[in-house]
């Protein structure tokens, strides 16, 4: 009985050292994941008021 108490034991450990690798993993790559969005936002953002500006230059040039 304590021979397979012992296994068992030794499983569960096993398991639950997999499921933190595997959830450190899934963390680092979400994380990862949202600096890209925010960066891609950010510069979507930047170019968007580099055009406005252009705009408004133009417009300003025609007068």
């Amino acid at each position: 009985m304590v021979i397979f108490m012992n296994k068992t034991a030794s499983s569960i450990a096993k398991g639950m050292a997999a499921g933190v690798a595997v959830g450190a993993v899934t963390y680092m790559m979400t994380n990862s994941n949202r600096k890209r969005s925010k960066a891609i936002k950010k510069g979507t953002g930047k170019a968007i008021k580099a055009v406005g500006t252009i705009v408004d230059n133009v417009t300003t040039m025609m007068r």
